[in-house]
């Protein structure tokens, strides 16, 4: 009998800052202390609790604990499809537009650094590099999207190309 490995639930926030023609992308840098996926970039998100009843929720409450985002700031646009991962994540991204002005308070637990990443850049396909390593014995292909001196690869940068998919392609 093959056994079965349950996939945990996470929800991040995809927000999209309303900066009129010049909108932009917020990302953030998770700690180097972080057990998981530390130093790497990514939305503000996390496991969807039993009490946050949906993944809009669990992505506004992650949102607020990871980078002291209000939920008011975030319009919720709707969800873009589901990102499975190869280490067990069933990652529902929430797209949001965020109203300006806000404040940001990253949590020093978690986040090194919170950012912005013009969404023109982040839309264009020139800047998508389709890349791949052999992890586990497997060759594993992602997308990578470097930008100024950041590194935006992996599930960050391949729910980047899905909303880029879903909008232009």
């Amino acid at each position: 009998m093959l056994a079965t490995t349950r996939m945990r639930d996470a929800a991040v926030l995809v927000p999209v800052v309303d900066r009129g023609p010049e909108a932009t992308m917020l990302l953030t840098l998770r700690n180097a202390s972080m057990r998981k996926h530390s130093g790497q970039i990514a939305f503000p998100g996390g496991a969807i609790d039993p009490e946050d009843g949906t993944a809009e929720h669990a992505a506004l409450r992650e949102a607020h604990e990871e980078i002291g985002l209000e939920a008011h700031r975030a319009e919720l646009l709707g969800r873009l499809p589901r990102y499975l991962t190869t280490t067990g994540y069933s990652i529902t991204p929430v797209l949001a537009v965020v109203r300006t002005p806000f404040d940001i308070i990253p949590n020093p637990d978690e986040v090194a650094d919170v950012f912005e990443v013009p969404l023109s850049f982040l839309m264009n396909p020139r800047n998508h590099r389709r890349e791949s390593r052999v992890w586990e014995g497997r060759e594993r292909f992602y997308y990578t999207m470097p930008y100024q001196d950041r590194f935006i690869w992996g599930v960050t940068a391949g729910i980047i190309r899905t909303l880029y998919e879903r909008l232009y392609a």
